[in-house]
């Protein structure tokens, strides 16, 4: 049975912090063979938005809510578990993720930085390119953004 929970980083146990950042590291480091700084200092200014199953973490987003600041929501380090990709978490995931900062931040819209071979998944969400392909740590990504 898949658990769903969401939490600021002062609420995260140690062990649920663990979690995350292994499963972070297997997805963007090791898996797509990508040494960089997986952890860059903003996990505590985000909500952390995941599921489980089992022991198992399986699927993860890290959300920034829009601000008067910002202008704009951001969901990033969007990952399914290698074990859940083809069961629909990963769209479940999303919708979540996005109602979440619909539901915080109604009239910011939202952003992500996506991999390209993701890019018609996030179109299917409504998300509109707002830049060319770029590389980013080797992998072609786009800006995508999402309007209210």
């Amino acid at each position: 049975m898949i658990q769903w929970q969401q939490k600021t980083f002062d609420e995260l146990s140690l062990h649920e912090l663990y979690a995350i950042l292994q499963q972070r590291v297997n997805v963007f480091v090791v898996e797509q063979q990508c040494p960089y700084p997986e952890i860059d200092g903003a996990d505590h200014q985000a909500i952390h938005l995941w599921a489980t199953q089992g022991l198992e973490l399986v699927a993860y987003a890290r959300i920034f809510l829009g601000t008067s600041t910002s202008g704009f929501s951001r969901i990033g380090r969007v990952l399914s578990a290698h074990s859940a990709r083809g069961t629909g978490l990963g769209r479940e995931l999303m919708q979540r993720a996005i109602a979440l900062c619909q539901t915080h931040s109604p009239n910011a819209p939202i952003r992500i930085s996506a991999q390209m071979y993701l890019h018609d998944f996030y179109a299917s969400f409504g998300f509109t390119d707002i830049s060319d392909e770029y590389l980013e740590d080797g992998i072609p990504h786009i800006d995508m953004e999402r309007q209210p």
